[in-house]
């Protein structure tokens, strides 16, 4: 089943053209997108498409599960209307899990959840993370207080996205109220939103909303996914956020020849992110050599707020550029970023192998 062909009758979305202009809770337009196991999304989906269409026509809402991946164990459940009713939908979700009990997945492993709660695991854009848990945590006592859910962030970032799991564990009343509080927190918070890595779990070129939120206002929020032809040839036909912005490149080279410089300038975009402290020497190189590398294929300007300057333990990064420069800076730098990731983890394992080797040959003598 496609999420592209998602029907409801208030499916109209509200024009972000005026980015200056903080959209309103009422009239704004939610996409809140959920991680599910191959097993959920078909209880989800239902005998020929039976529960996703009554979960559409009952709550109003654009919905549907990314296609099934050969290998891969997880979906992506999508769900876009008025924040009312992407609450509903979702309660309607965690109702047909309650009366369809399985094995839930949870961070860490597989647990039966307990009788009428259930877990609801929706991807938050990492930048989007801060505005959730407030200062000192008081956003999010106050939504599990409210709910009487209880909420568990994962630390880390999907593979090749800019996306963390956010699980709700709660009773299906509970889990709507949870939603509805935390749909709040992203409209009201929009902005951050911008620049965000869509997980996708296929083996494909991740989404990239380099000038727009794919959360609020997101009129292609039907369209999440997007397939690379297995038998193409050359730059596309690699993977990861390196050929993604190889291909880009060369759209953009492209799209640009000839155009006014007016217009280029015009055109110029300013996004920000934050990065750990302890990650930025990675991104930057020996003498700066990576940045300046990324800087140059991305076209973009990119600048590091000082040690000093940074708030806790992470340093802001400002990318400016055009839209597609800033999209190709975006791939680079998590790229980066998460291949920093995995030496840090190969390295922990090869210690801890060493270790245990030592200790084992000290035990024998």
């Amino acid at each position: 089943m496609s999420c592209s062909d998602i029907e409801s009758p208030r499916s109209s979305s509200v024009d972000l053209g005026k980015a200056d202009e903080a959209p309103s809770v009422q009239d704004s337009q939610l996409t809140l997108r959920a991680l599910v196991s191959t097993k959920e999304a078909g209880v989800i989906i239902g005998k020929g498409g039976k529960n996703v269409a009554e979960l559409r026509d009952m709550a109003s809402v654009k919905a549907g599960v990314s296609k099934v991946v050969p290998g891969v164990h997880d979906r992506v459940l999508s769900v876009t209307g008025f924040l009312a009713d992407v609450a509903h939908a979702y309660q309607l979700v965690a109702q047909t899990l309650v009366d369809n009990p399985l094995a839930v997945a949870i961070h860490g492993g597989m647990a039966p959840a307990p009788a009428q709660q259930t877990v609801v695991r929706i991807l938050i854009a990492h930048n989007l993370m801060g505005t959730i848990i407030g200062r000192q945590g008081l956003k999010i006592k106050h939504i599990q207080d409210t709910s009487g859910a209880r909420l568990v962030a994962t630390k880390e970032m999907l593979p090749q996205s800019t996306e963390r799991v956010v699980e709700i564990h709660g009773s299906v009343v509970g889990i709507r109220v949870a939603i509805e509080e935390i749909g709040k927190c992203l409209i009201e918070d929009w902005e951050r939103g911008v620049g965000t890595i869509l997980y996708n779990p296929a083996t494909r070129v991740p989404t990239v909303s380099s000038n727009a939120n794919p959360y609020v206002n997101n009129q292609r929020a039907s369209v999440d996914f997007t397939h690379a032809d297995s038998d193409r040839t050359g730059p596309a036909a690699l993977s990861g956020p390196v050929a993604a912005a190889v291909a880009a490149m060369s759209r953009h080279r492209s799209h640009t020849r000839g155009i006014d410089p007016a217009v280029l300038m015009a055109n110029i975009r300013t996004q920000q992110i934050t990065i750990p402290c302890d990650m930025v020497g990675c991104i930057i190189g020996k003498n700066g050599a990576r940045i300046s590398e990324i800087r140059r294929l991305s076209g973009s300007r990119i600048s590091i707020a000082k040690a000093s300057e940074s708030e806790n333990g992470e340093r802001l990064f400002t990318i400016r550029g055009s839209p597609e420069s800033n999209e190709r800076a975006l791939y680079l730098l998590y790229g980066q970023l998460e291949a920093e990731h995995e030496r840090r983890i190969a390295n922990a394992h090869l210690m801890a192998s060493l270790e245990s080797i030592n200790e084992h040959v000290i035990a024998e003598e």
